[in-house]
């Protein structure tokens, strides 16, 4: 149910706090960690039975997630929304499925990919303000608050915490990565302070399928990459840009060699389904490892980065089984 009069000394919006990204993990006392979600940031602000769930940027969630049971009181928690698969894997395309404008589709997928609300702060509770506080006594009020729901958790989970790098060490190497919280910082509305993020770092070998022209004539903007499923079919995956100046000329020479003469389209980079790009395409012979950051439905989300050419990679050997 929408919020229409709340008595909550938070009103919505409130912005997130949010992360600077970093390669490495900051140690200290000072220092808390959570694992970092593949979701929707949210904010839930409950009043009695009534729940406002706002996006990161403030926009209304809740008639996207009718399903959502959040447990009666007055409070206001920061969380991240996840749809998970049969495995336990967070599924970040079904959570896109889900913001859209008809009611029976909502309705329908709320039943079929119910989301829940992983949450990891509290901004307010019995009437009082937190924001102030640190982070280590909003968490302390945070679990005092979830263990008084008892079994009345709904659809709500209290994210884990660890108190070393070393314990969040094994979250780089699976899920999405880790968020490292100042134990002393205020809770900051709308700035990158007092929280760090730093992101797994994924590798996979990946075939290049094709490539498209840069801006300038003679330079090649991107590179089309795939992978080969279990049936043997080699499917477009993503693709790799952002090379420099030098590069960007030198792989137009490089490619010529492998081109097919034939053109391919699609856009399998920022999952715009009305938007065909052209690409050219080449023989599928050369193989480059890339690093990635996230995958949904089979498709890397952000664009990849090249480690190295893999003239030792045969192009057969690169299989969807390396996306996680």
């Amino acid at each position: 149910m929408l919020v229409t009069s709340m008595a909550l000394p938070l009103k919505p919006p409130v912005k997130p706090q949010l992360a600077l990204s970093r390669k490495q993990l900051p140690e200290g006392d000072e220092w808390s960690y959570e694992q970092k979600w593949d979701g929707f940031r949210a904010i839930a602000f409950v009043d009695g039975d009534n729940v406002d769930l706002r996006s990161r940027n403030g926009k209304p969630l809740s008639r996207y997630f009718p399903e959502l049971k959040m447990p009666e009181g007055r409070y206001v928690v920061d969380g991240e929304l996840v749809i998970l698969d049969d495995d336990g894997h967070e599924v970040f395309n079904a959570l896109q499925q889900r913001i859209h404008p008809a009611e029976s589709r909502v309705g329908m997928l709320s039943e079929q990919t119910p989301a829940i609300f992983r949450v990891f702060d509290l901004l307010a509770a019995d009437g009082k303000k937190l924001l102030k506080q640190p982070f280590s006594a909003r968490r302390e009020a945070l679990e005092t608050l979830v263990k008084g729901w008892g079994r009345r958790k709904g659809s709500v989970q209290l994210t884990k915490l660890m108190s070393t790098a070393k314990g969040a060490e094994p979250w780089l190497l699976s899920g999405e990565g880790v968020i490292a919280k100042d134990r002393n910082a205020p809770y900051r509305p709308g700035e990158r302070k007092g929280m760090v993020k730093v992101k797994r770092l994924r590798t996979i070998d990946t075939v290049v399928v094709g490539w498209r022209p840069g801006k300038d004539q003679g330079t090649v903007g991107s590179l089309i990459l795939g992978l080969y499923d279990d049936a043997g079919e080699l499917r477009v995956i993503g693709h790799t840009s952002g090379f420099k100046a030098k590069e960007k000329r030198e792989l137009v020479g490089k490619l010529a060699p492998y081109e097919t003469g034939e053109r391919g389209s699609g856009d399998p980079s920022r999952w715009d389904a009305d938007r065909q790009l052209e690409w050219i395409t080449v023989r599928p012979e050369l193989v480059v490892e890339i690093t990635y950051d996230h995958t949904s439905g089979g498709r890397i989300r952000h664009g990849a980065k090249i480690l190295r050419w893999r003239d030792d990679k045969a192009p057969e050997d690169c299989k969807m089984q390396q996306l996680t």
